[in-house]
């Protein structure tokens, strides 16, 4: 089974700077890329439009793909739109990556429980009887 290649290789009016095309994104920050139009307002943002709609862009594409091109230890090359994507799908992966010691540290911050001053539900517990108590709980959770 091939990888999956990108849908925006046949876009051939897009500039390029270093073989890395400068591909149109929805976004409402200015930049040198275009800007596509924004998703209907009674869509779910949290949801990648199809990629036959006029919003699609490189980012849903690396967003969609991801999982499937990941499993591909060869890809074959067949334009800049291409680039992007594995670009992308590099980036993604780094990302990623990178969760689990962000997860890591925030656990490790200290952090308010019942009856601590920055304990945003007070109202709802107890605080605990004593230090020991205390310290269990900040253990426990």
């Amino acid at each position: 089974m091939p990888a999956y290649h990108s849908i925006f290789l046949q876009d051939t009016d897009v500039r390029l700077i270093a073989n890395f095309p400068l591909s149109p994104l929805r976004t409402r920050t200015r930049g040198p890329a275009y800007t596509l139009p924004p998703l209907p307002p009674h869509s779910d943002p949290s949801l990648s439009p199809d990629p036959d709609n006029e919003s699609y862009d490189p980012l849903d594409e690396i967003l969609s793909l991801y999982r499937a091109n990941t499993l591909f230890r060869n890809f074959e090359i067949k334009g800049p739109a291409d680039r992007l994507l594995i670009y992308g799908i590099l980036c993604v992966g780094e990302l990623l990556g990178r969760v689990p010691k962000a997860l890591i540290n925030a656990a490790l911050e200290h952090f308010a429980i019942p009856g601590d001053a920055g304990f945003p539900l007070n109202q709802a517990f107890e605080a605990p009887r004593d230090r020991q108590d205390a310290e269990t709980l900040r253990q426990y959770v």
